[in-house]
């Protein structure tokens, strides 16, 4: 399947055995070629080219671990909604957005559409750490931070780290 780059997404471009490949590849990144490759039908050589090509294409970001942070290190988990202040504009939103990345127990961070600005997946040791955390955030005169609210995380129904959830 060929596609024009400036025209469509990455995405547009994969084939039935690319899609093969990285549904495989998602719930085991530490296959071996040859054994991707019979499961997706292809030689070895052919599969990995397109492993390559998907690597390429920024469609496969990288390989890694999936790590049970609980029992990793005890501690609480939150997802925690913020909403900046209306008003503010861009560069308090860039300067949220910089705060967040840098903190290291900031798991994840989405920017959402609706009544709120972001939601956060926050680890910390204990809700004091938590509070301290979040306490700077809240005194800071740069973030104009409107209003955070947090809800402590009882369970993992369905991890994201393997779905893309897009049928």
């Amino acid at each position: 399947m060929t596609c024009e780059r400036k025209n469509h997404g990455a995405s547009e471009c994969l084939g039935r055995i690319d899609e093969a490949i990285v549904d495989v590849l998602r719930c085991n990144g530490r296959i071996t070629y040859k054994k991707l490759a019979s499961l997706v039908h292809l030689s070895e050589s052919p599969c990995q080219q397109r492993v390559r090509k998907l690597e390429r294409l920024g469609v496969i970001r990288g390989y890694g671990a999936f790590i049970d942070e609980h029992k990793l290190s005890p501690g609480l988990s939150l997802v925690v909604l913020v909403t900046l202040a209306d008003d503010r504009g861009c560069r308090t939103q860039k300067m949220f957005e910089a705060l967040v990345s840098a903190c290291p127990q900031v798991i994840e961070c989405h920017l959402v559409s609706g009544a709120l600005d972001y939601c956060l997946r926050i680890r910390c040791r204990d809700m004091e750490h938590f509070r301290s955390v979040t306490e700077s955030w809240l005194e800071s005169t740069e973030l104009h931070i409107e209003k955070l609210v947090a809800y402590p995380q009882l369970a993992v129904i369905k991890p994201s780290s393997t779905h893309l959830g897009i049928e």
